[in-house]
């Protein structure tokens, strides 16, 4: 599903409250990472992730790794932090989705 604008304002209204539960460090970006990243986004649909201080990696190189390899989609980067939305598969848990649906 491709986000237009009132949908994406509307999820960093959702997201303005969560804190980045997942970070970019010196290990840099791996395919292990990303899984990890798939399946807390099937279980929340919406998450922060941050990029520490001592990566390699900026933001838009983050941002590009993950749409390329996923199909996760990036809403909005904010300093050094990334807040990312996909569709969770499991349709008990797609609360968010299907109000971004709606609108």
């Amino acid at each position: 599903m491709q986000l237009r604008g009132k949908q994406k304002r509307y999820l960093r209204a959702q997201a303005n409250h969560l804190s980045p539960i997942f970070s970019v460090g010196k290990n840099g970006l791996t395919q292990a990472w990303l899984d990890q990243l798939d399946g807390a986004l099937d279980r929340r649909e919406l998450i922060k992730v941050s990029l520490q201080q001592n990566t390699d990696t900026t933001v838009e190189e983050t941002a590009q790794f993950i749409e390329s390899n996923t199909d996760i989609q990036v809403v909005q980067k904010i300093g050094r932090v990334l807040l990312l939305f996909k569709e969770s598969a499991n349709e008990k848990q797609r609360d968010l989705s299907t109000k971004v649906d709606k609108i």
